[in-house]
């Protein structure tokens, strides 16, 4: 008996601090907490991220760079319905397939090629670029004309699936005087920044950017024909805060319909925008004249006007984003005539399933001021690469 007891408390005295341990485990002295080892996961991205910016900087400053292949695609269903909602007609189409090549000559020049392949193929840009300096380039070529704040943005990332009427039918897309295509055209222009702010890593952004340039007036891929050449110009304020763009364009141009008859084509617009990456807000007013330069002519020119306003909130989680929106719009190609005019309310929604694919579904009410509503849904999806 006295011998068992012993047994048991031998096995208790070993047991004992045996299950303590096992309990209480000490940290190792290399062991690291989950969020000092996430953060130094994002540090090590970070310094990777930035070695890779200075590699490419550092091969810019040696001469030729390897060309960068980049692009997108564009394919949507158009539905149009009369007021009692009855089909009118309906299509799927391949909105824009376009193939771009840029790259860098040397550290201050550089270029770009693109093609657009739903057209026959089309050449859409073409034009290399002169930047010694923050302050000042030169590009040479073709490419879009710097007119409206619209106008600048690339077509996967506008809010609703196209340009807002006003932008197309006064600035070069499907224009009113029926010269230009695809809101480019041939010629040189020069741009640059002004009043840089800085910031505690540097240079955040500059107060002015402006643009200014002389084309032929003809549209893309075509040759001038008149003796007179366009000028555009647009100056762009960011008055405190670079999510703030106050922003006013000029089109001073000629275009002629045929061997004896020169037409006026002049533009304006202003407008603001706000975009900080979620919240955005742009809205913008644009003016036209359009018709013979001969004042002595029975009503030589007309004039139009348009304008449009678009609101919309970005909701993001992880890679996936979803934005509503909302766009008015308002245009009258000739402002003589009474009730002349068409409004467009729509409202739409943007989806990202991964950054390089955007879904939007739109919906529109089409009103004629003098009379007769129509309904439009567009789908589209785009993908970017």
């Amino acid at each position: 008996m006295k011998h068992n007891f012993r047994i048991l408390i031998g096995v208790l005295a070993i047991a004992l601090p045996m299950s303590i341990n096992a309990q209480v485990k000490p940290v190792k002295p290399n062991q690291e907490p989950k969020q000092a080892k996430v953060e130094k996961v994002d540090k090590e991205k970070l310094e990777k991220e930035k070695l890779e910016k200075q590699e490419r900087r550092e091969k810019q400053k040696g001469g030729l760079e390897m060309p960068r292949i980049s692009g997108f695609v564009q394919g949507m269903y158009q539905a149009n319905l009369s007021d009692e909602g009855e089909l009118k007609d309906n299509t799927l189409r391949m909105r824009r397939v376009r193939l771009s090549v840029d790259g860098n000559l040397s550290k201050t020049v550089s270029y770009k090629i693109q093609g657009d392949f739903t057209r026959s193929p089309m050449l859409v840009d073409a034009f290399i670029k002169y930047k010694p300096c923050r302050e000042f380039a030169i590009q040479l070529g073709q490419f879009k004309t710097p007119f409206t704040i619209e106008s600048p943005i690339n077509p996967v990332n506008l809010e609703i699936f196209d340009y807002g009427e006003a932008v197309q039918q006064l600035g070069g897309y499907k224009d009113v005087c029926g010269v230009g295509a695809l809101g480019r055209d041939l010629g040189l222009m020069a741009t640059g920044s002004l009043f840089p702010v800085e910031g505690e890593e540097g240079y955040k952004y500059s107060i002015v950017d402006y643009s200014i340039g002389v084309f032929n007036g003809n549209g893309a891929n075509n040759l001038d024909n008149n003796n007179s050449k366009d000028l555009v110009g647009r100056l762009d304020v960011h008055p405190g805060l670079k999510e703030i763009t106050l922003s006013g364009s000029y089109y001073y141009g000629k275009y002629t319909k045929d061997e004896n008859i020169d037409c006026t084509r002049n533009r304006w617009a202003a407008g603001a925008q706000y975009n900080d990456g979620k919240f955005l807000l742009r809205g913008e007013y644009i003016g036209g004249k359009t018709g013979i330069s001969d004042v002595t002519t029975a009503n030589p020119y007309y004039n139009s006007n348009g304008y449009y306003g678009v609101v919309g909130y970005n909701f993001q989680a992880g890679e996936q984003k979803i934005m509503p929106v909302l766009r008015y719009e308002h245009f009258t190609k000739d402002a003589s005539i009474v009730n002349g005019g068409t409004n467009w309310y729509t409202a739409g929604i943007n989806y990202w399933p991964l950054k390089s694919v955007n879904c939007k579904l739109d919906y529109s009410l089409i009103q004629k001021e003098a009379g007769g509503n129509s309904h439009r849904v567009v789908a589209m999806v785009s993908y970017k690469f």
